[in-house]
């Protein structure tokens, strides 16, 4: 089963895109809208949130992807304002949480999927420090209210698994799915 055209990335977010951007794979992106779930089982609302994106967008081979931030087993999605920020980093602040990334391809009429599961643990944090995060604006539009690859990294002290799922995008759960796009990234590196 061979990559019939472009990779349609169902997302607007941008580090999914430079992830592909950075492996060399061709694709396209068109975010789709759809109603996320935010509350049950995390790696079960992970997994229909990126199959909900799959199947919202056409085209020949299409990936939706969701990140979902779990502390025990409460979801905290993307905050809606400072103050939940500041909640939801002050939650997290000295504890141990669960990054989950769910994948779901549409290709030739047929749906795989998978989660990925990182386990991270913030730092002991103060008011001063939480206060100096929120005030950067970096927590807005991520789940959890933190970016990894930023200035979130410094909230962090330890991280056991995949740190690109953190950032948005397994890079191992998405060649197990589609091992061409292996081959569609070597060739465009020649």
């Amino acid at each position: 089963m061979g990559l019939e055209g472009p990779l349609v990335l169902a997302s607007r977010s941008p580090q999914r895109r430079t992830i592909l951007e950075q492996l060399g794979i061709e694709f396209e992106a068109r975010p789709a809208d759809v109603d996320e779930l935010d509350t049950g089982d995390p790696f079960a609302a992970a997994a229909e949130n990126a199959a909900r994106k799959a199947r919202a967008v056409p085209g020949d081979t299409v990936l939706g992807a969701d990140t979902v931030v779990a502390l025990e087993d409460r979801i905290l999605g993307q905050p809606a304002d400072e103050r939940q920020a500041r909640e939801f980093i002050g939650s997290l602040a000295g504890r141990t949480h669960v990054v989950i990334g769910g994948l779901a391809l549409q290709r030739d009429g047929r749906e795989q999927g998978a989660t990925v599961a990182t386990t991270v643990t913030f730092r002991e944090l103060g008011p001063p420090e939480i206060e100096r995060y929120v005030a950067s604006g970096e927590w807005r539009g991520r789940a959890g209210g933190y970016a990894i690859q930023g200035r979130g990294g410094t909230l962090v002290r330890t991280i056991e698994g995949d740190y690109l799922n953190v950032v948005g995008l397994s890079v191992a759960a998405l060649l197990e799915l589609a091992p061409d796009l292996r081959e569609v990234g070597r060739s465009a590196a020649r």
